[in-house]
């Protein structure tokens, strides 16, 4: 891939090169050099008599040489036409110049048209000369045959090849086009998920930090005047809380501007954590227990992650929507599975409950969640009261 990048990188100089002068101007230029060269060599040669005949029509065959580039088989053409009139008509043409004009104009049809035109041109330009030499008669008639094929066949073929690299380097170019715009593309992919992650991740730690820290106001407000203490509790809880809650948000924010390196530094939530967790959520009035059943183990970080975060989300609509109530939350430990059961013996919300539907966040975020890792989430109220949220996630993320 270096290499074809290397020699894309030359052909685009050599191709800004050609852009600045005009293909047109420069073939112009080479026909008259050789008009002039043809014209001067058959006044100079006796053997091209009469002049007057021969010269005219060796300078317009090398004129047409002009479009060499633009129509190579109307010079092509122009030119064996030319040659085969003249031949005859008893014109000696047979210049050394004007022989060399016909082998540039079959290189540029070679090089310069499709199949169909190149190979029409090629075949006309040795015939012609095959013509001229048969009928101008030679001794040595099936050498010079041999030898005016192998000129201007092989002129052909050069031509050919120049193409045929050519397109190879448009393609190489398209190519290296292509692979920069699908690195582009996947760039711009991976910006809008981990966009769309940091989204997430911010909604769960300001919902569940805010809702905690209005819960624990109202209660200190409450007791401000009769009991202080339990008031300075609650506003001790609230500035523990919005700084965890600064914390991270800080690290959230940060992935928009440290490496992965920086990143890794930064300790990730986990069910490690899910007793602090809970403690918020006691402190804000809502008593929890933790069961745990299992054998505890260390998780996939994406699982591990995901799970605290539903952990959390759920505690929050419990803490909104459920009313004086107390909540419950269960880890089930599997052999290739993790199970999560949040539940409350409140009121209850349903999934029509604003923070649970609106926006793609609250419960909408959490299958979200539980979908990327090939689980399974149910939520509803209990027949008993309350609401449970329950959530399977598979451990072997390996599995289709």
């Amino acid at each position: 891939m270096k290499r074809v990048a290397q020699y894309v990188g030359r052909m685009n100089r050599v191709s800004t090169f050609r852009a600045r002068v005009d293909p047109f101007a420069v073939d112009s230029i080479v026909a008259a050099v050789f008009a002039v060269s043809a014209g001067v060599s058959m006044a100079l040669d006796s053997s091209f008599r009469p002049a007057a005949a021969s010269i005219p029509t060796a300078v317009l065959a090398c004129s047409a040489l002009a479009w060499r580039r633009r129509r190579p088989l109307f010079t092509v053409a122009a030119m064996m036409t030319l040659l085969l009139v003249s031949t005859l008509a008893g014109v000696p043409n047979d210049s050394v110049v004007m022989l060399g004009a016909v082998a540039v104009a079959t290189y540029s049809v070679g090089a310069h048209a499709d199949s169909r035109e190149a190979a029409a041109g090629g075949v006309l330009s040795v015939v012609v000369i095959w013509v001229s030499i048969v009928i101008g008669g030679t001794d040595t008639l099936l050498d010079d045959l041999l030898f005016t094929l192998f000129v201007y066949g092989g002129a052909w073929v050069v031509g050919r090849l120049v193409r045929s690299r050519q397109l190879h380097a448009v393609q190489a170019e398209d190519r290296a086009t292509l692979a920069e715009h699908d690195r582009e593309e996947k760039a711009k992919r991976a910006v809008a998920e981990e966009r769309a992650r940091i989204a997430r991740e911010l909604h769960d730690v300001v919902a569940h930090s805010v809702s905690v820290m209005v819960v624990q106001a109202g209660a200190g407000r409450r007791v401000l005047d009769r009991e202080p203490e339990r008031s300075r509790e609650a506003f001790s809880s609230i500035e523990e809380t919005g700084r965890q809650a600064l914390v991270e948000m800080r690290r959230l924010l940060g992935i928009l501007r440290k490496d992965d390196e920086q990143l890794a530094l930064a300790p990730q939530p986990s069910l490690e954590h899910v007793e602090s967790l809970l403690e918020q959520v006691r402190e804000a009035g809502m008593p929890v227990t933790l069961r745990v059943e299992g054998d505890p183990r260390p998780l996939p970080p994406g699982i591990d992650l995901s799970a605290y975060r539903i952990v959390q989300e759920a505690l929050t609509n419990a803490l909104k929507h459920a009313g004086p109530a107390s909540g419950e939350v269960v880890l089930r430990y599997g052999e290739d599975e993790l199970e999560l059961e949040i539940s409350d013996d409140g009121r209850g919300a349903s999934e029509s409950s604003p923070s649970l539907a609106s926006g793609g966040n609250g419960l909408v975020g959490m299958r979200e969640r539980v979908a990327l890792y090939g689980g399974v989430l149910r939520a509803g109220q209990r027949p008993s009261g309350g609401y449970s949220l329950r959530v399977r996630m598979p451990l072997d993320q390996s599995r289709p």
